[in-house]
């Protein structure tokens, strides 16, 4: 019984690490580091003026990594910054940004959603209920140990 749950753990990591592999290959084939590639993905997503707060959570990558390509991307010609409500700062595109954006990130998008949708609705909910289940058992486990220690 153990060789099949280390198996299956195998299977479901290696599916876990191609992903991800797939989403690295796929910044560097556009010309863009992943945290560029997350950040034009995400100020696609969430439209011009997001805040990096909201990147953040799109991409689930760390304030201090995200920021350093942000000011990267500044830099470039591919975003701007402007001054909100106190410390915000909102996130746009530069017309640089929005064409390169349009040619490479949106297409990529389009990708991704098109292979979301020929999956039957009852198979997205169902991976993303499992998905959740597992992550959330992991992490209660996670937090049980590091209380231990």
């Amino acid at each position: 019984m153990e060789d099949r749950v280390c198996d299956e753990l195998r299977e479901f990591n290696r599916i876990y690490k191609e992903f991800d592999d797939l989403w690295h290959e796929t910044a560097l084939h556009i010309g863009l580091s992943d945290s560029a590639f997350d950040i034009l993905y995400s100020v696609y997503c969430l439209g011009d003026g997001c805040l990096q707060r909201d990147i953040c959570a799109l991409s689930f990558g760390r304030k201090q990594t995200i920021n350093s390509a942000i000011q990267k991307l500044v830099k470039e010609g591919m975003l701007l910054m402007k001054q909100g409500k106190g410390r915000e700062m909102h996130i746009y595109l530069t017309e640089e940004g929005k064409d390169f954006v349009k040619q490479k990130v949106e297409p990529l998008v389009e990708i991704e959603n098109s292979v979301w949708k020929e999956m039957p609705l009852e198979e997205r909910q169902e991976l993303i209920r499992l998905t959740k289940q597992y992550v959330d058992g992991y992490h209660a486990k996670i937090r049980m140990l590091i209380a231990d220690h």
